[in-house]
């Protein structure tokens, strides 16, 4: 079982956590991404493209199901304006054991981190904004995925 929302609305992660709860589950991984303000960001605007970024996390989500024996995975990305403290972004993988589930959440969160269509502006307190680029650390991490 896949789920996959992109939304502006919070989440409730105790909730998708049940949905991916079922009798042949050994294990659930999940990640929570929260909006850090840093005594800086006033705001964080998450900005896609309809259709194309709910095709990409299909995509990454069935890669996550062929890779490891999971029973379901949940992606629920937020857009819109969020401050600090938000939720950004649940990940969730389950399966019979707890090294399938926690591996698939990892590759997930990476590959999100990275390579999902989404565009990132931080909204400083200060009064500015500019766009958020990706991080080296980040795709060094998701690097390692590759087959």
């Amino acid at each position: 079982m896949q789920r996959i929302i992109v939304q502006e609305a919070d989440f409730n992660a105790g909730a998708e956590i049940a949905r991916l709860n079922a009798d042949e589950v050994g294990g659930i991984g999940s990640f929570i991404g929260v909006v850090r303000g840093e005594g800086k960001i006033a705001a964080l605007h998450l900005e896609h493209y309809p259709g194309m970024t709910e095709r990409a996390l299909r995509k990454i989500a069935t890669e996550a199901m062929a890779r490891w024996p999971l029973t379901g995975c949940t992606i629920i990305h937020r857009v819109g304006r969020m401050v600090p403290g938000d939720h950004i972004v649940f990940v969730g993988a389950a399966s019979a054991h707890r090294e399938a589930a926690l591996s698939a959440t990892a590759f997930l969160i990476d590959w999100l981190k990275t390579s999902a269509p989404f565009w990132k502006r931080e909204e400083f307190l200060t009064g500015g904004s500019a766009w958020v680029e990706a991080r080296a650390t980040d795709e060094a991490k998701a690097a390692g995925w590759t087959k």
